[in-house]
């Protein structure tokens, strides 16, 4: 693919009428939700760039060079960059902006179309979040399209029932949260008759309901920024290793296997090294763990099973 290269307005103006700009390939709504749902469960850490850790613009930026486009590296230089959307047109890949700071723009994500977004939030890293929430409608401050991307915006279109999976993953091999909650839930032998809404995007009706309440009350599972479960997203297998380590109550024993991807500087590091420990995992056989890759169904069985015995 072609780079393209983001122009800011009054640049783009000067472009010779006739000059070829847009021969590169537009990548499609499932690429772009694909590679930005991959780095969910990264913390957020203040001037991050990697996979270690990312701020808002980080994350942006690397998201959009991976689909061609160069971003500016700030929030604020991000928002000179495109064209200006309205938030009743939000389209899959607009840049949505916020002052959270109270002095101009100072936070930056992902539409995915309608009221959701991808960011990567202070205190929960990379997250779904949604823009009707008091907190992020109150700071939104504007929207930039800085590019197009083809083949149906509809894959993601505004969809406020959170138990819609997202489309880019599938769900028949790797596993979203709901179904990590059930089988986790039944995996303890749960008692999950009681299914008082705990998280605002799982009604009382959902088949999620009772597992997400009953883990949510032992602390394994809790909700992002905006307390949600987001059950109809994918688990990281890092994220997984947490979630493992609190359900079992694990603690570390000796062991010396370490993976390449989870140093000591790694969020999940500890976690990992525990699964290690009691032969729960081995790792993807290349000396990584796969800290960022989604755990497929077929894994999530294994780690359950291994971790019961």
């Amino acid at each position: 693919m072609k780079k393209r290269v983001l122009l800011p307005i009054f640049a783009a103006l000067m472009i010779f009428a006739g000059t070829d700009t847009n021969t590169a390939q537009a990548a499609s709504v499932s690429e772009l939700t694909a590679v930005a749902s991959k780095y969910i469960g990264i913390p957020y850490v203040y001037g991050g760039t990697t996979t270690k850790g990312l701020d808002c613009s980080g994350y942006t930026q690397l998201v959009f060079k991976q689909l061609g486009y160069d971003l500016n590296r700030t929030s604020a230089a991000q928002y000179k960059q495109g064209t200006a959307v309205s938030k009743a047109n939000l389209k899959a890949g607009d840049l949505v902006f916020f002052n959270t700071s109270g002095s101009g723009v100072s936070h930056v994500g992902i539409s995915l179309g309608g009221s959701k977004f991808i960011h990567a939030g202070v205190s929960t890293g990379v997250t779904v979040a949604s823009l009707n929430t008091s907190y992020w409608s109150n700071r939104y401050i504007g929207a930039k399209r800085v590019g197009s991307f083809g083949s149906g915006d509809k894959v993601v279109a505004a969809v406020d029932n959170a138990e819609v999976k997202d489309s880019a993953i599938d769900f028949t091999v790797y596993a979203s949260r709901g179904e990590v909650a059930l089988q986790l839930a039944n995996a303890l032998g749960l008692n999950t008759s009681d299914k008082k809404t705990v998280f605002p995007d799982v009604k009382t009706s959902s088949k999620y309901a009772g597992a997400a309440k009953a883990l949510h009350d032992l602390g394994i599972f809790t909700g992002d920024e905006n307390g949600k479960f987001n059950p109809g997203s994918p688990l990281t297998r890092a994220q997984m290793a947490k979630v493992l380590v609190a359900a079992y109550k694990l603690e570390q024993k000796q062991s010396s296997l370490t993976f390449s991807d989870a140093p000591s500087s790694h969020w999940a590091h500890k976690d990992i090294k525990i699964l290690a420990s009691h032969g729960i995992t081995v790792g993807l056989g290349d000396g990584t763990f796969g800290v960022n890759q989604n755990v497929k169904l077929k894994d999530l069985a294994t780690f359950i099973k291994r971790a019961q015995q």
